[in-house]
């Protein structure tokens, strides 16, 4: 079963496909989104990230939550369910 990451504290660089390739070194990314502001179509400055299992979800977490990506320091964590 997948499991859902949060990425906060992205710089406004990043696109869907660069937070991809930052996730797929630790496992099998099933999907990468970062949210854009709906009027301006912008970066939010947070996204999510589904990788194919837990093992590769925890790896990802450990590896990058606090590592830097282009400049700025990023926060991982498993997301929490929408409410």
């Amino acid at each position: 079963m997948s499991t859902k990451l949060f990425v906060g504290s992205l710089p406004w660089a990043v696109n869907d496909e660069s937070l991809k390739s930052t996730f797929s070194s630790y496992g099998t990314v099933v999907s990468a989104k970062v949210i854009t502001d709906r009027q301006t179509g912008k970066s939010r400055g947070f996204g999510f990230v589904e990788m194919e299992n837990e093992t590769d979800a925890n790896a990802a977490i450990k590896a990058l939550n606090g590592s830097q990506l282009n400049g700025r320091n990023i926060i991982v964590n498993e997301a929490k369910p929408q409410r």
